[in-house]
């Protein structure tokens, strides 16, 4: 099984792995110490180096070498070749029961010192190292001593959500190859969909990790360019109350002063609950006015910005160059795009969708339905939860009972 021995260059040979040669060739961000200063021209200040920042960090051009990039997942032997092979002659036949769906959490759910459980297991060092030089700063430090308020911030939590369900998936390498071996698709929510396209060899480690740093920086000006953002879970008996009341909050915003607000639904989650974004005007004309619409507020989530909605156009111009500059392949298994809740089925497609998700609502409760699909009695496929500490799980068993019966969390 070839794993981190060996790194993949553009012309598919093998290379070994005492040629990889990684270059800090780039800072991404700067950990700032922000203080409790509200000052304006502080924060102004804040968003013009950090869109500095993410001019700077979002060039590839520097990189003359292709040796160093790396992408272990998409060399699982040549069951995962076979398996999305188009030729029937040449797939292997699987047992249904033996099969297996791989799903990866986004923003929000990852706490500090999570990490250290997935510590000792061999390539995660080395996967923390090479982030390290990728993103020009201790991202493992982070992850282990935070603090918490750190952890959260955008620019640092997606990069950190990666890492982790990759050392979870490290985990399983370790100890359940055949997991691997037989995995038919690959889920992934919100950032998550970084981390099942590098799971499925789509992107290199080294591209999704600078990818996932290009995304939260820019998503965190975004967020900090227009302040008093946030999103909300909710749920209701008739989605027609919900697209009522954030019309009406909308509305409410206006004659509050808000230019252009901003309050829909950003995630679909599953039956009757959804993730509401917007301006914090908006969603809080939701909160005070639940029951006029029949919606039971459950939280308000531990983000600054209204992901998923215009408010984070912002953050599209690095990104879309960022991908622009690397050479995104095939997925090796299904990756299920979040915008469409269906298969991607190019490179080029997924170049196109990346950037939609950002600014798009995220449709997670049509992939489940979509992926878990199955005729009253037949078995389920095993699920494994790799790095939400059950999150994932959860969401699951919301939209499919039987289905999460058969999950596991890593």
């Amino acid at each position: 099984m070839i794993m981190w021995n060996c790194v993949i260059n553009l012309n598919k040979q093998l290379i070994p792995k005492s040629n990889l040669n990684l270059n800090k060739y780039w800072n991404l961000i700067k950990i700032r110490n922000l203080s409790n200063d509200n000052n304006e021209n502080k924060l102004k200040n804040e968003n013009e180096n950090l869109l500095n920042l993410i001019k700077d960090s979002a060039n590839f051009n520097e990189i003359t070498n292709d040796d160093w990039s790396t992408t272990p997942y998409n060399s699982a032997g040549e069951k995962i070749a076979l398996l999305c092979d188009n030729d029937e002659k040449n797939k292997i036949k699987v047992n249904p029961t033996d099969t297996t769906i791989f799903m990866f959490p986004g923003q929000g759910t990852l706490k500090v010192g999570a990490i250290k459980k997935y510590l000792h297991y061999p390539r995660v060092k080395e996967l923390f190292d090479i982030s390290n030089q990728v993103l020009g700063y201790n991202i493992l430090n982070i992850c282990l001593n935070g603090p918490q308020d750190k952890l959260n911030k955008t620019e640092y939590n997606q990069v950190a959500t990666i890492l982790t369900s990759l050392s979870a998936l490290e985990k399983i390498w370790e100890e359940t190859p055949s997991a691997v071996d037989n995995c038919k698709a690959a889920l992934g929510y919100s950032v998550g969909e970084l981390t099942a396209l590098i799971f499925s060899g789509a992107l290199t480690i080294e591209d999704g990790i600078r990818l996932a740093g290009i995304r939260g920086a820019a998503m965190q000006y975004a967020s900090d360019k227009e302040p008093n953002q946030g999103m909300l879970t909710v749920t209701s008996k008739s989605r027609v109350n919900i697209n009522k009341a954030c019309k009406d909050a909308t509305d409410w915003a206006i004659n509050m002063g808000i230019s252009l607000p901003v309050c829909q639904v950003a995630i679909y989650l599953y039956n009757q609950t959804k993730v509401l974004a917007g301006h914090e005007k908006s969603l809080e004309y939701i909160i005070n006015n639940h029951k006029n619409y029949k919606i039971n507020v459950i939280k308000r989530l531990s983000v600054s910005g209204a992901f998923h909605t215009p408010l984070m156009k912002p953050a599209l111009k690095s990104y879309i160059k960022a991908l622009n500059e690397i050479e995104i392949q095939e997925p090796r298994v299904t990756v299920y795009s979040n915008i469409t809740a269906e298969p991607y089925k190019s490179s080029n497609q997924i170049r196109k969708s990346l950037p939609k998700q950002i600014i798009s609502p995220v449709k997670w409760e049509q992939i489940l339905h979509s992926v878990y699909k199955r005729p009253h009695g037949n078995t389920f496929p095993r699920t494994f939860d790799l790095g939400s500490d059950g999150t994932m799980k959860t969401i699951l068993q919301k939209n499919n009972f039987t289905a999460a019966d058969s999950c596991t969390t890593v």
